[in-house]
């Protein structure tokens, strides 16, 4: 009976693992629509943004990963430099309330103003809906979504998984690298690398 018990369970579990793979996002597919709020209450849709290159960059201020971004200006600096070509960037926080990274609209309006970031919006998304319908990993995770929609890129900011800033200049920069490609028509090569960072605080 034991057993019995056990082999059920074994095959519950790896029907929800085989579920949730089937229902991660995957590049070339499209990419799923969404609905959120940002940080000066605007609700945003992916819809919104058909016709335009669209960047979703998960984030954690607190997080060491994503400080050596910041910290060095990094992501700023890809922020101004694709917004101006163009492209929605979209920061997105899924840190649940008592969880690390975790912040009021307030809170991330006056951190954007302090760190002189410039994404398109702040996306407030407390309840982990929008990362885990992308299957968000880590601060940061980015992903790419051409004018048509479909996802292009998944991954890591850069080659370089490391909390330092020193390692930036020397970097492969795999999310400039997508956004150059995609651009120019051409395939990304790299569409598909692994994040590196803080795992996303979801709420349990």
């Amino acid at each position: 009976m034991k057993r019995h018990l056990f082999g059920v369970v074994v095959l519950v579990v790896a029907g929800a693992v085989l579920l949730a793979q089937a229902w991660a996002t995957r590049v070339g597919e499209p990419a799923p629509n969404f609905t959120a709020t940002d940080s000066h209450g605007q609700v945003h849709r992916l819809s919104d943004y058909a016709g335009k290159f669209v960047v979703l960059e998960w984030t954690n201020r607190e997080c060491p990963s994503t400080r050596k971004h910041y910290d060095s200006g990094n992501m700023q600096r890809l922020q101004r430099e694709w917004t101006q070509r163009g492209v929605v960037w979209l920061t997105v926080v899924s840190s649940a309330p008592g969880k690390l990274g975790y912040v009021t609209a307030e809170q991330e309006n006056a951190h954007l103003t302090q760190v002189k970031a410039s994404p398109t919006a702040v996306l407030l998304d407390p309840n982990g809906d929008l990362g885990r319908l992308y299957d968000a990993k880590t601060t940061p995770h980015m992903f790419v979504i051409d004018p048509k929609g479909t996802l292009l890129y998944n991954g890591a900011v850069d080659d370089h998984p490391t909390t330092d800033a020193a390692d930036i200049p020397g970097a492969r920069n795999y999310l400039s690298e997508a956004l150059e490609e995609a651009m120019a028509g051409k395939a990304v090569r790299n569409a598909e690398t692994r994040p590196y960072g803080c795992p996303v605080k979801y709420a349990q």
